[in-house]
């Protein structure tokens, strides 16, 4: 009997923002399940570290989202020592929680470069790779992407943004290219760490302490979503907490 993993066998998965949280574990469950691995990320220390654990089945690339040429490179790379790319991770992402001031432009303009432009550009370069023989295009959203809150205005319209992206492509490349979005709820990883609002930055922590899921879970489900037979897309998942609001 052919198993997923057996089908699975040496695809290779690119995974943005490999360096931590969601990214890291999901490269985890991904080399577990049998695919060959390209970590990308700003923090080539964090990558290579898990590049090493992972053995003979990764690379570590650093690039930066916001840096298309980095980018481009970074593909070039895989082409030549991984063959190609079957599944992108756009998963690279940063969450800065505050109330909509115009003190926080940088904040801003931050988040929308890197969460939206940056999956953007990620996927403009790894475009043709996924198309060559079909392949899977993973987008990490979020639950905000479906609710805007106060204070998180710039993040939800990002998120907002990458799922309407995201329902665009997946018209136009199907059948050759699946296009999946995961929206996570709260989830343990380092987003709350860079929140510099100290009202916001205190009522994020105290609520992921209380009930944020881990980076694993949502790597579990990308595998599973990405392990399914061609005939089969999970186009858009949203995953919370049992106990988040």
């Amino acid at each position: 009997m052919t198993t997923s993993r057996d089908q699975d066998a040496g695809r290779v998965a690119v995974i943005t923002g490999a360096s931590s949280g969601i990214g890291e574990a999901t490269a985890r469950a991904l080399a577990a399940s049998g695919f060959r691995l390209a970590l990308l990320a700003r923090r080539a220390d964090r990558i290579q570290a898990l590049a090493d654990e992972l053995g003979g089945r990764a690379i570590a690339i650093r690039a930066d989202v916001t840096d298309r040429a980095s980018l481009v490179a970074a593909a070039e790379r895989v082409k030549a020592e991984l063959g190609g790319t079957d599944v992108l991770v756009n998963n690279a992402g940063i969450m800065l929680l505050a109330p909509f001031t115009p003190a926080r432009h940088d904040d801003h303009r931050r988040m929308v470069e890197t969460n939206l432009i940056g999956a953007m550009n990620a996927t403009e370069v790894f475009l043709d790779q996924l198309r060559d023989g079909g392949g899977d295009l993973v987008n990490l959203s979020s639950v905000a992407g479906r609710t805007a809150r106060p204070g998180n205005a710039v993040y939800a319209a990002t998120k907002w943004g990458i799922n309407g992206w995201s329902e665009s492509l997946r018209q136009e490349l199907q059948p050759d290219v699946r296009v999946m979005v995961i929206e996570p709820g709260a989830v343990a990883t380092e987003l709350t760490d860079h929140i510099t609002h100290p009202d916001a930055k205190q009522a994020a922590e105290r609520m992921y302490e209380q009930l944020a899921i881990t980076a694993d879970d949502i790597a579990e489900i990308i595998t599973f979503a990405v392990t399914r037979p061609r005939r089969v897309t999970l186009n858009e998942i949203l995953v919370r907490p049992t106990a988040q609001p």
